[in-house]
């Protein structure tokens, strides 16, 4: 493995353990309120966190005082939150306990950290050589394709699924989080 690579490895893995110890916190605070949304709503969740942080990068001024990385590090929970959605629908109920809720983060960010591994040793570390705002366009597109699928019933003839966009969408809110860090 080459050492840049080893090094985003690294990097990866202590974006997604900064995610998890906030989706731990948030769910101390609020338990697994998430379980209620419906795929449409956390769709719409997923489009304003990436549609504020498109917003700041135009305007280059935040009036709240918060800024564009932690929008991505909502995005990277948000995505995990839509992974766990898929597998269990949603509910009328906080169904799952904490420690559910905690078993299957780790589960779909496992998943989606290995995926990322994977697509990085193939695109051989093209996304440092990336704009931010370039992952924040992606995202944004990829969240219009969910909006689509949603709409077409999940009736698509050649697409990837909702969950293969979600998994990118993480990927490229991770891209985003490591850069902002290393500014």
């Amino acid at each position: 493995m080459a050492n840049n690579e080893a090094k985003t490895n690294a990097q990866f893995e202590q974006t997604i353990g900064e995610c998890r110890s906030l989706f731990e916190k948030k769910l101390h605070d609020y338990g697994a309120s998430w379980r209620i949304l419906r795929p449409q709503s956390l769709t719409d969740q997923l489009f304003i966190k990436a549609k504020r942080i498109r917003s700041l990068e135009i305007k280059k001024e935040s009036l709240v005082g918060e800024g564009i990385r932690p929008e991505f590090i909502a995005l990277i929970n948000y995505g995990i939150v839509g992974l766990i959605q898929l597998e269990r629908g949603f509910s009328d109920t906080v169904d799952i306990t904490p420690d559910e809720a905690m078993q299957l983060y780790d589960r779909h960010a496992r998943e989606a950290l290995e995926l990322m591994k994977r697509k990085n040793h193939d695109y051989d570390e093209a996304w440092r050589s990336m704009r931010v705002s370039s992952y924040t366009d992606f995202i944004l597109t990829k969240i219009e394709r969910v909006k689509e699928i949603e709409d077409l019933g999940g009736d698509t003839l050649v697409s990837e699924g909702i969950d293969a966009n979600y998994m990118d969408i993480i990927n490229y809110a991770v891209f985003g989080a490591i850069k902002l860090k290393e500014a």
